[in-house]
């Protein structure tokens, strides 16, 4: 199955951000690695993918961010949010295509991503039939590839983990208006709208380390009606966010080190 994606890139950090003093209030994306803007590397694990067709990108302005691709990019304005840019990309997949029955949503400051790492993802997701599809990476995996990298990990039942930031969702999810989806807008900034969405009881079990990973999917279900599915990826540059200045460097100094491949 060839499904589009959608880069989410409109982070601007503010002045209390760690990444102000580099970025100076233009978008993250745009930061510099390997004489390109951070999210060239995306586009470029996207167009080498074979399981990806058309690429959007969401948030940024497409002069300013003079990106290359072998396959079809289009871009669309800043929603003003992460979820507004998903909602957008979407969007646009499907006016292009609407037939269009997935699309892979990644972050653009994830910039260590491969076209390998993409089409495991899209065919690992794709072994069952679910409205979304959530990764995790088991911490040792991450500290292994990234020693330093110093990422956030939460504790389930199975383990530590960070989440990826690449996951496939269908299009009646997030391109149209599924009941769930405007309460994970209205929640997110609100850990009690968040308790009441996955239940006091699930929270409790998250905080306590004793949630695990079919717990999880079951909540989703039954809370949110999404039909959800986690699994654990075999990839760490998948949940390496670039939110702090020694993350920058880290991921800059892997790139370099590698070189860019066009």
């Amino acid at each position: 199955m060839i499904i589009d994606a959608v880069i989410t890139a409109g982070g601007i950090p503010k002045p209390d951000d760690p990444l102000y003093p580099l970025t100076q209030g233009r978008n993250k994306a745009l930061l510099p690695i390997g004489g390109v803007p951070m999210v060239q590397w995306i586009v470029d694990a996207l167009a080498g993918a074979a399981c990806i067709g058309r690429v959007v990108v969401a948030g940024l302005d497409p002069a300013e961010a003079a990106l290359e691709s072998r396959k079809p990019l289009a871009f669309v304005p800043n929603a003003g949010s992460m979820i507004g840019n998903v909602q957008a990309g979407a969007k646009a997949v499907l006016a292009q295509n609407a037939a269009a029955t997935h699309v892979l949503v990644v972050s653009a400051d994830i910039p260590t991503i491969t076209a390998e790492m993409v089409d495991w993802n899209i065919t690992t997701s794709l072994e069952t039939d679910h409205e979304g599809y959530y990764s995790l990476v088991p911490a040792a995996l991450m500290e292994q590839r990234f020693p330093g990298s110093r990422r956030t990990f939460f504790k389930l039942k199975e383990g530590r983990f960070s989440g990826s930031d690449m996951n496939l969702f269908q299009t009646s999810l997030v391109g149209h208006a599924h009941p769930a989806w405007q309460a994970i807008i209205d929640a997110r900034k609100n850990v009690f709208k968040q308790a009441g969405l996955v239940g006091f009881d699930t929270l409790l079990l998250m905080l306590l380390g004793r949630l695990s990973i079919a717990g999880a999917e079951r909540a989703g279900r039954d809370r949110l009606g999404v039909r959800g599915r986690v699994f654990l990826s075999r990839y760490a540059e998948t949940a390496m966010d670039v939110d702090k200045p020694h993350q920058y460097e880290l991921v800059r100094r892997d790139l370099e080190a590698r070189g860019r491949q066009v």
